[in-house]
């Protein structure tokens, strides 16, 4: 039985969550011994090498076209913010923090497409996403005791990751996913090479924490992949909200793993976020189903506009 596209692409966002999460872990967890931009540039060495040898074995080189392509090169200046930002957020944060935070990009996307794309959005989804930024704004909590400024660079994480993926839907079909994922990889080895010195300078790698960092370039082989699939497949209102999985491993491995205590009221926040985030998607499938009918029963001929509420 062969899956739809929009089955494909839940698919494959599911699994990209599930990889980049426990990449986060991972580095979270090394991130004590090196400092960010030696994790960058180790991992990102190995990533590189890992997705040249598979473009080479799948005879697929980097053409100049993508190198100036403006889309694939604006998408890797937005990950590069974002690794940097995130993994800081990763350093200083729970992991539950930092996840939960990040839990808000579905409703980012939607803001961004409506904002920079002209998308229609109607007064539910505004207010929904008005909802998930009280959200977030309950989990960092500003102004109250337990408020974390460190929570700032998770926020920072969060705009850039969300103009890599509105970026990511108008990368040019015909340029295939290795090679935005070679040219995201190298650019994220260089610029951890440029700030090893900025950020503290090289220190001794042990044989565990490498073998760690092994494994973490195969998650992001691995989520690079996926992420990119799931975006260029499917209707993004069906696919996207499947990254909401990623709270499942977060809290999870933040339990289990760091061994860490998320207060109610963060989690009060999270559930507030994904339940705002699965409405507007609810939304935006009652408004495509309503222009659907209205195509179909229109006479021949006719133009047709509709106001449905969105």
């Amino acid at each position: 039985m062969s899956l739809s596209e929009n089955s494909r692409g839940a698919l494959v966002m599911a699994l990209a969550m599930a990889l980049f999460t426990c990449n986060d872990a991972l580095v979270k967890q090394v991130a004590g011994e090196l400092n960010i931009a030696q994790i960058m540039a180790v991992r990102g060495i190995m990533t590189t090498l890992l997705v040249y040898a598979i473009t080479r074995q799948m005879k697929i080189r980097l053409t100049l076209r993508t190198l100036t392509d403006r889309l694939v090169v604006l998408r890797a200046f937005c990950e590069l913010g974002a690794t940097v930002s995130f993994f800081t957020a990763l350093q200083r944060l729970d992991f539950s923090v930092a996840g939960s935070i990040n839990q808000a990009l579905p409703l980012a996307v939607t803001l961004g497409a409506a904002v920079f794309f002209g998308e229609s959005v109607g007064w539910r989804r505004w207010a929904a996403i008005v909802v998930g930024l009280a959200g977030v704004l309950l989990i960092i909590r500003p102004g109250a005791e337990g408020f974390n400024p460190d929570a700032i660079y998770a926020v920072i994480a969060l705009m850039f990751t969300t103009a890599r993926d509105l970026t990511t839907r108008r990368i040019n079909p015909a340029i295939p996913t290795l090679e935005i994922t070679l040219l995201t990889a190298f650019a994220n080895t260089m610029l951890g090479i440029v700030l090893i010195v900025p950020m503290g300078g090289w220190q001794p790698i042990s044989g565990s924490t490498f073998g760690i960092l092994v494994v973490t370039a195969f998650l992001v082989f691995g989520g690079y992949q996926t992420v990119i699939m799931a975006m260029r497949s499917g209707e993004v209102s069906f696919v996207a909200p499947f990254r909401y999985t990623s709270l499942i491993w977060q809290l999870t491995i933040a339990i289990f793993f760091f061994g860490e205590h998320p207060s109610a009221t963060m989690l009060a926040g999270a559930v507030i976020v994904i339940c705002s985030g699965l409405y507007t998607f609810y939304r935006e499938n009652k408004r495509k189903q309503a222009n659907a009918v209205s195509a179909e029963t229109a006479p021949p001929g006719a133009i047709q506009t509709q106001e449905t509420g969105q």
